[in-house]
């Protein structure tokens, strides 16, 4: 039987297109244009690097392309809003005209996701879930984009420093249902929720998310994970982040068997693989 993120059929449009991402598992590649990152920070800091490896991707199978300007790591720094529409603005552009599969601006800054909407990005991938800059609500209701909410304790900055909940997966499943019933009723049409692995959750709270995702999905909003190269697969692997790739598939095969509807990875090419083969089982279920 499928899971309620995949019998929802939750059909949204990106660039005049159609995604049911309700009808199978969805892969958003990973584009960070920063030289800080944890995983790939400074290799793409050159906007025809960063324009080729997202062709490279979509090549490889996307569905979706995430820039970021501003590295999210634990313990980073924010940089200004000038600095972020530098680094992203010239790459969004160009890729626009160079692909057909939609862009999603990976900021939380309202002035950012305006010139990347307008620059011709489709979707607002927000860390903070609209709550660090009360305009950013404003600017994805007035461009009629969507959104993807996602779960974060505390800024990146200190956000894993004794991570602490009672229980891990109801609270963060009741503030992303509060942030999306606020962000349907400001005129927000295209939600989807993500978990936030790495934000501000220890190790065991991590395993927990992925271990009861299915629970996520109840909430009826399709369920965006990333998992891909994070401290989680390093720690259990004792592994630095460049030989994480089977454990990222392990963790991406776990999402798409729990129903999340789009996983968020660096390395396109092989979880296309993992999640064609997940949901063929799924699909023969």
């Amino acid at each position: 039987m499928s899971s309620p993120a995949h019998s929802i059929g939750t059909v949204y449009e990106f660039r005049r297109k159609a995604y049911d991402l309700g009808a199978r598992t969805h892969i958003m590649g990973v584009l960070n244009v920063t030289p800080d990152s944890f995983s790939d920070g400074g290799r793409y800091l050159s906007v025809g690097d960063a324009v080729g490896r997202g062709i490279a991707m979509v090549e490889e199978g996307a569905d979706f392309l995430d820039i970021g300007g501003e590295s999210s790591r634990p313990g980073s720094d924010p940089i200004s809003v000038d600095e972020e529409l530098r680094r992203i603005l010239p790459v969004i552009e160009r890729l626009t005209k160079a692909v057909s599969i939609p862009i999603s601006v990976d900021t939380y800054k309202a002035e950012v996701a305006r010139r990347a909407l307008e620059a011709g990005a489709s979707l607002v991938n927000d860390i903070s879930s609209l709550t660090m800059d009360p305009m950013m609500r404003d600017v994805v209701v007035e461009r009629g984009e969507g959104v993807v909410l996602m779960h974060m304790r505390g800024i990146p900055k200190t956000m894993q420093e004794r991570p602490h909940y009672d229980n891990v997966v109801a609270e963060i499943k009741s503030f992303l249902e509060k942030q999306a019933t606020l962000a349907r009723k400001a005129g927000i049409r295209q939600v989807i929720i993500d978990p936030g692995i790495g934000f501000g959750k220890t190790l065991e709270h991590n395993l927990e998310i992925l271990k009861k995702l299915k629970e996520f999905c109840e909430l009826g909003y399709p369920v965006l994970v990333g998992p891909s190269r994070k401290s989680f697969i390093g720690t259990i692997l004792d592994l630095p982040p460049t030989q994480r790739l089977e454990g990222t598939a392990a963790a991406v095969a776990v999402s798409a068997m729990n129903g999340a509807s789009i996983v968020r990875v660096h390395d396109v090419r092989e979880m296309v693989r993992v999640v064609k083969i997940v949901d063929a089982i799924r699909r023969h279920a």
